[in-house]
């Protein structure tokens, strides 16, 4: 089969052909209709020395993904041939303290999909049955691959109270745009997004009219959002983007005995003033990783059920598998949304 593979720590991938992946008793083989572009991919990409301390070369890479089963092991009872699935990266043993106490995210045993274990930038990948979420008979195999950074997005918004709360989401890549439709959903009264693209922002104003949407390059987001909240400041913050500045502005629009939630990921360490930021507005700081597993994937299935949030919107490139090069040069602008590698 044809696959993107890290071969080396040199920068990129190769488009090269390998072994379709064997599975064993308690696996499926899945036929890959698509897998989308993360940050954590464009990380790999570019040999990010966090990355390639877990990797072990050659790797085939990519993670979010859907497709049809295919093939099943002679102990697996919850899948069958022609299952429409999508996966859940964090490969969990289901056996270690964390995964007996309702925090298979935490798992100590825990392997990664498209990074310690063989991934979905293929035509083939091979994953334990436990870890496949089965979708529901018509759904689309766009929608399944985005399922799983869409619960990325549903985390951040419910790992706290939003009903009835104002919220403000610091930046709004894909997986922003997925909170603030989230939020949308689950009963948040006021809605802003902060983000400095101009495509993104542009495309945020045209999905969520009635969010308001502030690129700080044009007008303070913290005045914005004090004056629209009577000068208290939003119930919730969502950082995204992982940027020093967005993750400082997230505090300074919440008001006092606010939420926020730490979802994106800094590339390096930062200085923050903890005094006035948490400690004097009693903050609640939430750090948010991937999904509840499984609770986040039933929670984006009740928010597609509402019909409230289409998110196929945001998927704005689809390439095929072998023009990954393009694929990843444009990921990496920031000035699109999800981009789809179709095999």
């Amino acid at each position: 089969m044809k696959a993107l593979v890290k071969t080396s720590e040199a920068v990129g991938y190769e488009y090269k052909d390998v072994d379709v992946p064997k599975i064993g008793p308690k696996d499926v083989l899945i036929k890959v209709k698509g897998t989308t572009i993360c940050g954590s991919d464009i990380h790999t990409y570019h040999s990010s020395p966090n990355i390639m301390k877990m990797m072990h070369l050659p790797m085939v890479t990519g993670h979010e993904t859907c497709g049809d089963v295919v093939e099943v092991g002679e102990c697996v009872t919850s899948l069958k041939k022609g299952d429409v699935v999508s996966v859940e990266p964090h490969i969990f043993c289901g056996e270690c303290y964390y995964c007996q106490n309702s925090a298979a995210l935490n798992c100590l045993n825990m392997g990664l999909l498209g990074h310690t274990i063989g991934g979905a930038f293929a035509e083939y990948t091979a994953v334990p049955a436990h870890v496949c979420w089965k979708h529901p008979a018509g759904t689309s195999y766009e929608l399944g691959a985005i399922h799983e950074p869409l619960g990325v997005g549903v985390h951040g918004v419910m790992a706290g109270e939003i009903n009835g709360k104002s919220m403000a989401v610091f930046g709004c890549g894909p997986i922003g745009m997925f909170a603030i439709g989230a939020g949308r959903v689950f009963g948040a009264t006021k809605l802003f997004g902060v983000e400095v693209a101009p495509k993104r922002v542009a495309m945020a104003r045209q999905l969520f009219p009635d969010a308001t949407i502030i690129n700080p390059k044009e007008q303070d987001p913290v005045q914005t959002i004090m004056d629209a909240t009577d000068g208290l400041g939003v119930d919730v913050s969502i950082e995204l983007s992982g940027n020093a500045e967005a993750t400082r502005l997230a505090f300074q629009a919440l008001r006092r005995e606010g939420r926020v939630s730490l979802v994106g990921v800094p590339p390096r360490a930062m200085e923050f003033d903890f005094h006035p930021n948490i400690i004097l507005k009693e903050a609640k700081v939430l750090g948010v990783f991937g999904r509840v597993i499984w609770q986040t994937w039933w929670q984006v299935r009740a928010m597609l059920d509402t019909g409230k949030f289409d998110p196929l919107p945001i998927i704005t490139h689809r390439f095929p598998l072998a023009e990954f090069e393009e694929a990843f040069q444009l990921a990496q602008s920031g000035e699109a949304g999800k981009i789809l590698l179709i095999p």
